[in-house]
């Protein structure tokens, strides 16, 4: 193999190897923003559900206090009854406080529902409360993981980008241009092998003098189909698959 393309190819499974990397890092922050986007609706589902039991107490208060003036009226109406000597006065005076009566029946009855969504709305926001403290736990510890390996990752990265620069400065000059073109257009495949007589980048069967020069390793041969740089080694087979 010529020296060149060994320098390539190493160059290339740099190239692979930050690429990797660059793509482990940029998975980090949505992961991270999803837990932070987890742990945000777990606060609203909590502040929700203390809302509710705001508008649940104020809704018992409201009906308590027209329990109160239901009774107002009742003793109102009772004391017009006693002063009254008129009996169709009386018996509306009478109508009024039966109709009083059942209007406070009617909403201790409301208010006795409002109570049972009151205590079992307190359960939910303590089950919800002990939920979103857990979940602040775990997503804490996940956002230091994600802090750690996001550190890591750029520090990795950093010595790779190093040991690239080196890398590429070993390269010919002149077929280094080629490469990076390569790299942009075909991705982390520019130098492929042959195998069977076919290119391992686009899988085109290559004519008999392609494959022939890649063994003889004297010059840079190129795909003719896909122009990605091609390279052989003894352990390829280059007879033609049947």
């Amino acid at each position: 193999m010529l020296d060149h393309i060994e320098k390539l190819l190493l160059l290339q499974e740099r190239d692979r190897q930050i690429a990797q990397l660059e793509a482990e890092l940029a998975d980090i922050d949505p992961h991270r923003r999803f837990a932070l986007q987890t742990l945000e609706a777990a606060k609203n589902d909590l502040e929700s559900l203390k809302s509710r039991v705001k508008k649940l107490e104020t809704e018992r208060n409201k009906l308590e206090l027209e329990v109160k003036e239901k009774k107002q009226l009742i003793e109102k109406y009772s004391l017009q009854q006693f002063q009254t000597k008129k009996n169709p006065e009386y018996q509306a005076l009478a109508h009024e406080i039966e109709n009083c009566k059942r209007d406070i029946s009617n909403i201790e009855d409301r208010e006795l529902e409002v109570l049972e969504q009151i205590d079992a709305t307190q359960k939910q926001v303590a089950a919800a409360a002990e939920t979103l403290k857990q979940l602040s736990q775990r997503v804490e510890q996940q956002l230091e993981t994600f802090a750690h390996r996001e550190t890591s990752l750029k520090q990795r990265l950093a010595e790779l980008a190093r040991g690239r620069a080196e890398l590429a400065a070993s390269v010919d000059a002149d077929l280094l241009p080629r490469y990076e073109r390569l790299r942009k257009s075909k991705g982390q495949r520019a130098i492929v092998g042959i195998e069977h007589s076919v290119c391992g980048g686009c899988h085109v069967r290559l004519p008999a003098q392609v494959v022939v020069g890649c063994k003889a390793s004297q010059e840079i041969m190129i795909c003719p189909n896909c122009g990605r740089i091609l390279y052989y080694t003894h352990d390829m087979n280059t007879a033609a698959a049947e």
